[in-house]
């Protein structure tokens, strides 16, 4: 019998025998996300260096020295923060958090619920419901302000607590998250086993569902934590009295008088770096809530 030579492809010239030989072009055009990536973070971190930097000069260094050079005068730019107008910039705070801590946790549990019934139920109209939810989201939130404004006008509703709060509770894209996390995490052989148990609609969803959906609902929690917190416009059209203000608001009236009394520039940089803070603490605090298996709310609940 004869034996078939294998022949092996000679190395290209110019080449080692026994490397890798790598196209160069897609080697370039991995480099080019990447440094897409880079340049989007440096984007995106640059103003916050700056703000981190600015608190720390006083009014004489904020507009005298070079930009990124840190200040000596922090601790005096905290001092007069917190003696402006008697501390009102932590009552602005502390109506921030009640706005963005009540407000995400009512929205969260109108998604959960929400979500919860398009993705397990079947009922006639369920797609209309949904296509109508997600148009929601599509809307800019400056065609809604208005409309909702001149509705809680009617109910003598407006520069109270409840005129920032009540809009915010139904969240269209909070709905949509807890819809698809409900279809991906929440089996229906799980809700069928649950029936024939003779479980009610109700515990089964407080005692099987809602522990699968939690690393959803956190998720939801926080971007709305954070959309209510980072919110201008609604509470801009809806209050007048300062004293209800949040902190976005309350920083805004301070900027405004900046311009007659530059002083103010650095209570509101000073201002701006502390309502950061508990946007950070919150992720820092929450994020440990995550978890990968869907499974494991049910499985320890």
């Amino acid at each position: 019998m004869s034996s078939l030579a294998v022949r092996k492809a000679a190395p290209a010239a110019g080449t080692t025998p026994g490397t890798a030989q790598g196209p160069p072009l897609r080697r370039r055009i991995a480099f080019v996300p990447t440094l897409t990536l880079l340049l989007g973070a440096l984007y995106c971190l640059l103003p916050v260096a700056w703000v981190l930097i600015a608190a720390t000069k006083s009014g004489r260094e904020l507009f005298s020295t070079f930009t990124f050079l840190p200040g000596s005068g922090f601790t005096q730019n905290v001092k007069d923060l917190n003696a402006y107008r008697d501390g009102i910039y932590w009552k602005w705070m502390c109506n921030s958090a009640l706005y963005a801590g009540l407000g995400a946790l009512l929205s969260t549990a109108v998604s959960a619920l929400s979500g919860y019934a398009l993705a397990i139920y079947r009922f006639r109209g369920r797609e209309t419901v949904f296509g109508v939810l997600m148009a929601g989201v599509l809307m800019p939130p400056v065609i809604l302000a208005i409309p909702q404004y001149l509705l809680l006008a009617k109910a003598d509703l407006t520069d109270s607590y409840a005129s920032v709060l009540l809009p915010l509770i139904l969240s269209p894209y909070g709905v949509y998250l807890a819809r698809i996390y409900s279809s991906a995490a929440v089996p229906g052989d799980v809700v069928e086993a649950g029936r024939m148990d003779g479980a009610s609609e109700w515990r089964i969803f407080t005692r099987i569902a809602l522990p699968m959906m939690v690393p959803g609902l956190v998720t939801v929690f926080l971007f709305q934590f954070v959309a209510v917190w980072n919110n201008f416009l609604l509470p801009y059209i809806m209050l007048s009295d300062d004293e209800k203000f949040p902190i976005t608001l309350g920083l805004f009236t301070l900027l405004e008088q900046g311009s007659n009394t530059p002083a103010l520039y650095t209570l509101v940089i000073t201002g701006a770096l502390l309502a950061i803070v508990p946007l950070i603490a919150l992720f820092l605090v929450i994020q440990r809530f995550w978890s990968l298996d869907l499974l494991s709310g049910a499985v320890k609940s």
